[in-house]
């Protein structure tokens, strides 16, 4: 068994699952997130692993920065997803917080962030920061 994904995903009895049975099937595989939340999820996990492939691959094309450079030394330390909302088969939103550590100073992100549908595969659009 894998270590326990980075996304903090817990099975029915409450444990963490392994980042294979998780996050892991969509990191690098093709495989699309069946959901807006399982998306979300999987570039939380992409951040912690410094998977910038994916993290420009779930990115919609209108929105996607031409560079994406990584925090250097940012250590992630939780993710929790406060709120999943499907708008229709085509849009959701996810509301989420999450937390590290870069050079010492703790930062918490608290974002509202919109996702598409395109044939098939979710992406990420945009999102509001919020407080």
């Amino acid at each position: 068994m894998s270590e326990a994904c980075p996304c903090g995903r817990q099975d029915a009895r409450g444990r963490p699952l392994a980042f294979d049975a998780c996050c892991g099937r969509y990191l690098g595989t093709g495989v699309p997130a069946p959901d807006a939340e399982s998306l979300m999820r999987s570039r939380y996990s992409a951040f912690v692993r410094g998977d910038v492939a994916h993290l420009r691959a779930t990115w919609h094309a209108s929105t996607r920065p031409a560079d994406l450079d990584l925090e250097p030394g940012q250590r992630w330390l939780g993710l929790e997803v406060r709120r999943h909302v499907a708008q229709d088969d085509a849009h959701a939103e996810v509301e989420f917080v999450a937390r590290s550590r870069v050079g010492g100073r703790g930062v918490r992100l608290h974002e509202r962030s919109r996702f598409v549908r395109e044939g098939g595969q979710w992406f990420y659009a945009d999102g509001d920061i919020l407080n």
